[in-house]
């Protein structure tokens, strides 16, 4: 597919989720595209991670995993824009349809405003929110351990769960982005360092950090540029936190729109976090205060929205350029 045809088909997609995000009824009935990824790499990983082989052996099989888990993907995607792309209108429309479940910032929006509710209800639902989008322990967080949380996965999901999708899809079309989508659902899944996946899921997680490279830089120019166009928010801070700080992060791609969060909101984000029994040392990001609460998470959905818009207009300005 083509920039002229994948670059309109990304912003159809884009604004689509943002209107009506993946429906309820219709995951109830036939789940979403990660589910479906999600349980085909569970079958592969069942049969293909041995526990009884070798490391190498195991960093092999993974990548063999991987894929066997992306070929089919690839050929879904790729049929349909095959088939649709001749049916003019319409097909496009499917099209659209079908790329508008891979970016996630509707229903991103609505799961950290849920954390903000929360608190305003107690700790411990503002705690049973934050635990629904990130994997650390939260009955060691505190009121601002609960905010930080939100706002750092807010942070982190705008790089991939919107903008890498939506980057990708731009450029690949609708078969570029099902493949980010599969790839980035491979690394949840399996690209952890833990004795079950270190080796097994080396590939996943390897190959994650390169697809997300360009869109986590991209999501902290967004973010700066928001903060350029928000009220209280510090756009000196935000580029001078991404310059400082990103590259410290323990991953090669979170800490670009983190540090650019933190800079913009005058928090200071990240550092050592508890996930299970276990703390997991990491750089702080921004030099701001500690102590955020649900009123600081506002701000962040805030940033987050004119981000997006930021986004969606960048879009458009690149689709009307190749028509020029």
């Amino acid at each position: 597919m083509f920039l002229s045809q994948s670059l309109p088909l990304a912003l159809a997609a884009l604004g689509l989720e943002a209107l009506i995000g993946y429906p309820a009824p219709l995951y109830r009935v036939i789940g979403h595209p990660v589910t479906w990824m999600g349980a085909w790499l569970a079958q592969l990983q069942l049969r293909l991670n041995l526990p009884r082989a070798s490391f190498a052996a195991r960093r092999a099989l993974g990548a063999l995993a991987l894929a066997l888990y992306l070929a089919p993907v690839a050929a879904v995607a790729g049929a349909a824009t095959w088939l649709l792309g001749p049916l003019g209108a319409f097909g496009f429309a499917v099209l659209i349809l079908l790329a508008s479940s891979l970016p996630a910032q509707r229903g991103l929006d609505g799961h950290v405003r849920a954390v903000a509710d929360g608190l305003d209800h107690g700790l411990d639902e503002g705690r049973r929110a934050v635990a629904m989008i990130v994997g650390r322990n939260p009955r060691v967080l505190d009121e601002a351990g609960v905010a930080r949380a939100a706002i750092e996965s807010l942070a982190e999901n705008f790089s991939d769960g919107v903008v890498a999708p939506v980057l990708w899809t731009a450029l690949g079309g609708l078969t570029g982005g099902a493949l980010y989508k599969a790839i980035n659902t491979a690394d949840s899944m399996i690209g952890h360092k833990n004795e079950r996946y270190a080796a097994f899921g080396w590939a996943a997680a390897r190959l994650d950090d390169v697809v997300n490279l360009p869109a986590s830089r991209l999501a902290a120019l967004w973010l700066i540029l928001a903060a350029a166009l928000t009220p209280a928010a510090s756009v000196r801070e935000a580029a001078r936190a991404v310059r400082r700080d990103a590259s410290s992060h323990r991953s090669p791609n979170a800490g670009w729109p983190e540090a650019a969060m933190a800079g913009a909101l005058g928090l200071k984000l990240a550092g050592p976090r508890v996930y299970g029994d276990t703390l997991v040392e990491d750089a702080f990001m921004g030099e701001g205060r500690r102590d955020a609460a649900a009123a600081d998470i506002r701000r962040a959905l805030r940033l987050y929205r004119l981000a997006c818009l930021i986004e969606a207009i960048a879009l458009a300005a690149a689709a009307a350029a190749l028509w020029i």
